[in-house]
């Protein structure tokens, strides 16, 4: 048990003096969720050019294909497997699937989800809105994520990574649907891990900022120098399986978490002036057509950056 105490900055060391050495994805399997575009494609280009076999899932089985098609054409390995995460008996047949393909997901990136920005002014007939942010971004990775728990348990080894966002730490205004999503999978999973221990299956907790994807269009504006790539999100993602750190975030996200357990009432202050300040977008007010929510079900997410989605 006491190897695990060490792991994240021994990872480093050896990734800091041994560049040539092989990455500790290669050989592996590795599952991909929200696998279609943005990070989730992404990622699961830079975990095949690890060594690693690819599990794409998402519900777009044509764009998987298109992502798959470009893994093997590059020399990797890939197998896509079609769901809706937001369907309970969909993930449970996905898993059946895969650990009949398989025998077990040494690597598992949760990275589907859906992000909504709005007031909640404007939300108050919308339930709906958070019925289905915990439906992708909570009860989707954690139905998933516990199908495939007990073959990793079995096995020894196991490595989960949820993309979550910095809005965890940040409490920004405008997103209480999708923060209070990814702040239930943020906790379920810390705590998951502390049970998982023992068994060297371990979780870490990828709080972004803003990424340039498809997802954030109709939210708002993404013109945004400070943002990522979707290839520089995925690279993260690749340390993080390869390190695996419990949480990964940034310094600014620190200092507002710092900032709310310090000066609550100074916090809530400049964040309400902040929202007074940034207008919801098109799409929230229903002034679009775009649609309402800013994303897909199988298309990844990130997290609120200034407001902007």
């Amino acid at each position: 048990m006491a190897g695990l105490l060490f792991q994240t900055p021994r990872a480093r060391l050896t990734r800091l003096l041994r560049t040539g050495s092989p990455s500790p994805l290669a050989g592996r399997t590795t599952l991909v969720s929200g696998a279609s575009s943005g990070i989730g494609a992404a990622t699961a280009r830079a975990v095949s050019a690890k060594g690693s076999t690819v599990l794409l899932v998402a519900r777009r089985a044509e764009e998987l294909e298109r992502v798959r098609a470009e893994i093997i054409a590059a020399g990797g390995s890939a197998a896509t497997y079609p769901c809706d995460l937001a369907d309970g008996e969909a993930v449970d047949a996905l898993v059946k699937q895969v650990l009949l393909d398989h025998g077990a997901v040494d690597y598992l990136v949760n990275n589907a989800g859906r992000s909504i920005r709005r007031s909640l002014h404007l939300s108050y007939d919308r339930f709906h809105d958070f019925e289905r942010t915990m439906a992708i971004n909570y009860f989707g990775p954690v139905r998933l994520t516990m199908g495939l728990l007990p073959a990793m348990r079995d096995q020894r080894f196991g490595q989960v990574v949820n993309i979550v966002t910095w809005g965890v730490q940040m409490k920004a205004p405008k997103f209480a649907a999708y923060i209070a999503s990814k702040t239930a999978l943020d906790t379920w999973s810390r705590i998951a891990g502390r049970e998982t221990y023992g068994d060297n299956v371990t979780f870490t907790n990828m709080r972004f900022g803003l990424v340039r994807t498809d997802m954030v269009v109709p939210t708002g504006s993404i013109e945004d120098r400070r943002a990522l790539s979707a290839e520089q999100a995925a690279a993260r993602v690749v340390r993080a399986l390869e390190e695996r750190p419990i949480v990964v975030s940034n310094l600014a996200a620190h200092l507002g978490e710092a900032l709310n357990l310090l000066a609550p009432r100074l916090s809530d202050a400049l964040m309400h002036r902040y929202d007074r300040a940034v207008p919801d977008s098109r799409a929230a007010r229903g002034t679009s057509e775009q649609g309402h929510e800013g994303d897909h079900a199988d298309q990844d997410h990130q997290a609120p950056q200034q407001g902007r989605r």
